[in-house]
């Protein structure tokens, strides 16, 4: 049995949105384990005295499509009044004890699949800012957030998958060395290799951030890292940009990975990426 937490604050003005993505983003940490979603409970803090329940029960019916379409069963759940919205849920599955997929269970030799783009973070906070065109950001963000990791996932356990994580708060650094160190391997990154949204280094650029990134840097800092290329500022601070809802970053052998890639693009996976390696050495990175 595997149970998760996890909720977040509106990362988008419309309810709806909102209640699908915060349901895939905790749904998604069962899939990352390589378990398979049976219940959820909703967890719910709103200001119900400030703002039209109306919302509230567009964010509901969001996470409930999501849930439904998952597979699982919502069975409740637990709200509480407060001064800002924020949504997510307790998400419980099963996974067999032999097939359990951690973080931590990378070995030399595998390559790196990651299956979405990075950089909503910045387009979130852009677009909250007018600086982003929030048409763009239904268009060609959105769907992809709200898109359940569970297809991926179907496809990756076809494979000999030996670790994943899924991309969020942390970063893509963050969560790559979090699988790097509990592994004890070196992840070798092709940055020319790695998928970001459209517009979200140019947000960088134009001096947009996050309230993540700084917070991010300094958690990676105590990791080596060797950058081997020149990378723009705006280059480099898409590495720690946070995902809401980001994609799985799968660790497989590298004879396995090409052959999974084109399973995921033949399931309309599109953007799915073979972005590295993984390297013996001390537990680090290296960007090329």
């Amino acid at each position: 049995m595997i149970n998760t937490v996890d909720f977040i604050t509106p990362p988008v003005d419309d309810p709806y949105w909102f209640g699908q993505i915060s349901a895939a983003n905790s749904i998604s940490d069962v899939y990352s384990m390589g378990g398979k979603p049976l219940t959820a409970l909703n967890l719910v803090m709103f200001p119900a005295k400030k703002l039209d329940m109306g919302i509230l029960r567009d964010i509901l019916r969001g996470g409930n499509d999501k849930v439904v379409e998952a597979g699982a069963c919502l069975a409740g759940g637990h709200s509480v009044d407060d001064n800002e919205p924020k949504y997510g849920l307790c998400v419980s599955g099963v996974v067999h004890p032999q097939r359990i997929i951690t973080n931590s269970g990378a070995k030399p030799g595998d390559s790196l699949v990651l299956t979405k783009p990075l950089g909503s973070g910045v387009l979130f906070n852009a677009t909250r800012a007018g600086k982003f065109n929030p048409r763009e950001l239904e268009r060609s963000v959105l769907p992809v957030l709200a898109a359940l990791n569970g297809s991926a996932m179907d496809k990756a356990l076809a494979y000999d998958l030996h670790a994943c994580t899924d991309i969020t708060g942390f970063g893509l650094l963050g969560h790559l060395l979090e699988m790097a160190a509990g592994s004890g391997v070196q992840a070798v990154v092709d940055y020319a290799a790695l998928p970001f949204y459209e517009g979200a280094q140019l947000m960088y650029e134009r001096g947009q951030t996050t309230g993540s990134n700084k917070a991010n840097r300094q958690l990676v800092a105590r990791y080596p890292m060797l950058v081997e290329r020149q990378l723009a500022k705006s280059e480099e601070e898409l590495l720690y940009d946070p995902q809401t809802s980001g994609g799985l970053l799968l660790a497989l052998p590298s004879d396995q990975a090409r052959r999974l890639l084109a399973d995921l693009h033949g399931i309309g996976i599109g953007r799915a990426s073979l972005i590295g390696e993984l390297v013996a050495g001390s537990p680090g990175v290296v960007i090329h």
